[in-house]
């Protein structure tokens, strides 16, 4: 991570306490991904497809991200963009 240190240093700012989801909330939010991927099934097609030519034709994908991302989730957009340009591996 980059990070900027002013001659001073920088302070170290801890949390009072770590707040972590409920079992419940986590279930919600399972549910919620799991609605947004079967509605609008055929708008997010279109939107993924549109995103993967973007790519392939190594336009800027930004605007379409854009549109994308009202409709579809963080994982649909990372697996089509991992299926046309691959996934990064450091070399050891």
């Amino acid at each position: 991570v980059n990070t900027f240190l002013s001659k001073d240093g920088s302070p170290t700012v801890l949390p009072e306490e770590v707040i972590r989801a409920t079992e419940t909330e986590k279930q919600q939010q399972i549910k919620t991904v799991h609605n947004l991927h079967n509605s609008e099934q055929e708008k997010t097609a279109i939107q993924l497809q549109l995103l993967k030519e973007k790519s392939i034709n190594n336009e800027n994908i930004f605007e379409q991200l854009m549109e994308a991302t009202k409709i579809c989730s963080i994982g649909q957009i990372t697996q089509a963009l991992f299926t046309v340009g691959g996934q990064y591996r450091r070399n050891m």
